[in-house]
C-alpha cells in the first residue's frame, strides 16, 4: 500500500469515527405540560410564574427549544441530528390554559410548542380550548397539533374489559377518528400521537402505524436518544413540583455526552 492509499484509508476511517461519535453525542429531553394557572390548583397545574422561570432557565443556560417535528424527522432518517443542548416542549390534553396562559408566554419569546389534543373535549368541555382557539395557535406559526386519541381512554384497562376483536376496533376508532377530526378541523397533517396516560405496548404501536402515525410519545422519564423506538418516545412530565434544581438536571441531559 503506497502513501496516498494509506492517507486515504486513514482519513476515511477518521471521518467515519467522527460521524459515529457525532451521532452518539446528542440526546434531547422532551418536556410535557398539561395545565397552567396563577396558583397550583392541582398536581398537574404549573404556575405561570414557574413556567416563565423555566423558560428563563433554558435561555440563561444556553439551551434552545426546537420543534418536535425536527427531532422526529431525524429519528425517521429525514434530517440531521438535533444540535446539542436542544429541548422540546409539548402540552397534552388541549386545556384552555394552554391558549390563555402558556401561549402568550411562549409566543413572546418565539418558542415552538406541540399540543396533543383529544378532539372529543374541544369546544365541548368547559376546561378545554375551542376549535377557534386551536386555529389561532396554529396560525401563529409557533404551535403544531398532534393527536392524543379521541377521548383519552386507558387502553390497557379497555383491553381487560373487551374481547380481542372489540378491543382492536376500539383502538382503531380512537386513533383513526382523532386523526381524521384533527386534520379536518386544524387543516394540517396529523401524524404524531401522545399515548393517553403514557401507556403503550407493541400491539398499540402496530395500530398506530396502521392508522398513519409516524411517531408517538410516552411519559418515560428520560431523554430521547439515537435508535429509540419512534412509536414509544420518552418525555419528562413537568409539574409545579419540579423545582429549579430538578429542572436543571433534566436540561443537563441535553448536554454533549
Amino acid at each position: 500500500m503506497n502513501t496516498t492509499q494509506s492517507f486515504v484509508k486513514l482519513t476515511c476511517g477518521t471521518v467515519g469515527m467522527l460521524l459515529a461519535l457525532t451521532a452518539l453525542a446528542w440526546q434531547t429531553p422532551i418536556l410535557v405540560y398539561h395545565r397552567f394557572a396563577q396558583t397550583a390548583e392541582d398536581s398537574m397545574t404549573v404556575r405561570a410564574a414557574v413556567f416563565q422561570q423555566q423558560l428563563d432557565q433554558i435561555d440563561r443556560d444556553g439551551y434552545q427549544v426546537i420543534p418536535l417535528k425536527r427531532l422526529v424527522d431525524h429519528l425517521l432518517g429525514l434530517a440531521p441530528p438535533p444540535p446539542v443542548k436542544s429541548i422540546v416542549i409539548t402540552a397534552d390534553d388541549g386545556h384552555e390554559s394552554v391558549y390563555r396562559t402558556m401561549a402568550p408566554i411562549t409566543m413572546r419569546v418565539r418558542i415552538p410548542v406541540t399540543v396533543f389534543i383529544y378532539p372529543s373535549a374541544i369546544s365541548n368541555a368547559s376546561y378545554a380550548m375551542t376549535w377557534h382557539e386551536i386555529d389561532e395557535l396554529k396560525r401563529s406559526g409557533y404551535f403544531d397539533i398532534g393527536s392524543h386519541s379521541y377521548w383519552h381512554p386507558n387502553f390497557l384497562r379497555e383491553r381487560q374489559r373487551l374481547d380481542p376483536a372489540a378491543y382492536a376496533r376500539f383502538v382503531d376508532d380512537q386513533l383513526v377518528r382523532s386523526k381524521a377530526v384533527l386534520e379536518r378541523k386544524a387543516g394540517a397533517q396529523i401524524d404524531l400521537l401522545a399515548w393517553p396516560f403514557g401507556l403503550v405496548d407493541h400491539e398499540l404501536e402496530a395500530h398506530a402505524r396502521k392508522a398513519g402515525y409516524v411517531a408517538a410519545f410516552t411519559l418515560e422519564h428520560r431523554p430521547v436518544r439515537e435508535g429509540d423506538d419512534p412509536m414509544a418516545l420518552p418525555r419528562y412530565l413537568i409539574t409545579d413540583a419540579v423545582g429549579a434544581k430538578a429542572f436543571a438536571v433534566i436540561l443537563h441531559e441535553a448536554d454533549a455526552k
